[in-house]
């Protein structure tokens, strides 16, 4: 699994040609047709163990995790305390295109690090 470096993530991204981001994009058109990403699983194990749920993730989630970090687009920062990220997540209207493809990258990674 490879993290880019927050000091450096911005160059790298841009650096990027049509072609690295391709496998991203052909993936649009199924994660769009998809009416269900996964299922909260988890529970009573046979030794009396409960275990926390945890996502059982469809087949398009799986394949954009192992594209995400293949590129790799994943940033190694602290997501949790990224406060322009809460905001823009927890806002159902907003415009996405206002916003450039590192910090797009960002919100991939917080996404993806809080399942």
């Amino acid at each position: 699994m490879h993290l880019l470096n927050i000091e450096t993530y911005v160059d790298i991204i841009n650096s990027y040609s049509e072609n690295e981001w391709k496998p991203l994009l052909d993936l649009i058109p199924e994660i769009e047709g998809t009416k269900n990403y996964g299922e909260m699983a988890g529970g009573v194990t046979e030794n009396g163990i409960t275990t926390l749920p945890y996502s059982d993730h469809s087949e398009v989630v799986v394949k954009f995790l192992h594209i995400v970090y293949e590129i790799p687009v994943m940033i190694n920062f602290d997501w949790g305390s990224w406060d322009e990220g809460g905001e823009i997540a927890s806002d159902k209207d907003f415009d996405y295109d206002t916003i450039d493809i590192p910090t797009k990258c960002k919100l991939i990674t917080a996404f993806v690090r809080s399942d």
